[in-house]
């Protein structure tokens, strides 16, 4: 690990602030698999926002919504619609990876506290990231509530315990993040520079095009290697891009997908189908294509083609991947669901099929 990174263990949580979390929680639980576990609200005495944990795997997501037009957040549902607020890393030390952050150049949103209820401690402070995107530090050594304090365990009034169907989701593999033209430089460095980061991989406009359209993306990566922030910014083309819907729908940068990984991406995929989840959709050609392409694997060419699951490999394996369509009403946040066999890469021999897949999409919402 680089001596002047800052040591973070995982990706603790991901907080969405959305239009009506007890809505939001249904769709997460019924199409995602995932299990509603806590709830924070009026009834457990948070007066401003209503808030549920849900939980897959190592995976924990919040959805929060605000209670009234007095929550300080609540213009962000105009500007951005239902997206991601902060991505939350678990630290060993709140306070020393808050200041050494602040004291390379990071803005501070809120100071280091600690938040004390009859289940313990809970440590957090947080910082900006692009756009309004916030990384909150946590820590909860010494907390052995649900959550954190505030949220109870669901009633089962609210949400039954064990009627949700997991879908084999297991751990967050990676989270991209879209910024303005000429800025992924900056936010590459501000990775590098204030958390310690190092770039891995960089994509440019040859890599990542289509006749329509382009962006560039670089990764970085935390010295573990179990965060992954690849950060997009479109590039000159003679279309609009996705980045560039994006950007103007959410009202500027933000977290444009969520990577979750699983140990059977068919069967995954599959119940996920099921529960009418809708995924974007490459030609029958890919298909046709593919031997050739990716040699010998051991998923069944016939399934994957079925359900539109995407194979690349590298020098060290293959990976096979498949994107949802935005999960919202605006063209903005969606998900990736990712299985890897040896290889650490993020399918750059997909990217044309799965951006003409893309462009085929804002072609019939009028946004190319």
């Amino acid at each position: 690990m680089p001596n002047d990174s800052i040591p973070l263990r995982r990706i603790d949580h991901v907080r969405f602030f959305v239009g009506n979390a007890r809505q939001s929680a249904y769709f997460y639980r019924n199409a995602f698999g995932f299990d509603i576990v806590a709830y924070a609200g009026l009834e457990t005495k948070v007066k401003n926002e209503a808030g549920y944990v849900l939980k897959q795997g190592e995976i924990t997501f919040v959805l929060a919504s605000p209670l009234g037009q007095g929550h300080p957040d609540s213009q962000r549902l105009v500007l951005h619609g239902d997206g991601v607020q902060d991505i939350a890393l678990e630290v060993d030390d709140v306070e020393s990876a808050y200041h050494t952050a602040v004291s390379r150049g990071a803005i501070g949103v809120r100071e280091p506290v600690s938040f004390e209820d009859q289940f313990g401690v809970y440590h957090s402070g947080t910082i900006r990231t692009y756009g309004d995107t916030l990384h909150s530090f946590v820590n909860r050594d010494h907390y052995r509530g649900v959550f954190a304090p505030g949220y109870l365990p669901i009633d089962p009034e609210r949400y039954s315990p064990g009627t949700f169907h997991p879908v084999g989701l297991a751990a967050i593999d990676h989270i991209v993040g879209n910024v303005e033209e000429g800025k992924m430089d900056e936010w590459v460095e501000f990775y590098r520079k204030v958390m310690g980061f190092e770039q891995l991989v960089h994509f440019d406009d040859q890599d990542i095009s289509t006749e329509y359209s382009a962006l560039m993306s670089k990764v970085v990566q935390n010295g573990t290697g179990r965060i992954k922030f690849p950060i997009n910014e479109p590039a000159q083309s003679r279309r609009r891009s996705q980045i560039e819907e994006y950007l103007n729908f959410y009202g500027g940068p933000g977290v444009q997908h969520i990577a979750m990984a699983t140990g059977d991406i068919i069967e995954t995929v599959r119940a996920m189908r099921h529960n009418d989840v809708s995924f974007l959709r490459v030609p029958q050609s890919y298909y046709d294509l593919l031997p050739q392409r990716v040699g010998t694997i051991r998923e069944n060419m016939e399934s994957l083609a079925e359900l539109g699951i995407l194979v690349d490999k590298d020098e060290e394996g293959y990976m096979l991947q498949i994107f949802t369509k935005p999960v919202a009403d605006r063209p903005t946040v969606f998900f990736e669901v990712i299985q890897r066999r040896g290889s650490r890469s993020f399918g750059k021999g997909n990217f044309k099929a799965l951006f003409q897949a893309i462009e085929r999409e804002q072609e019939v919402r009028g946004t190319l």
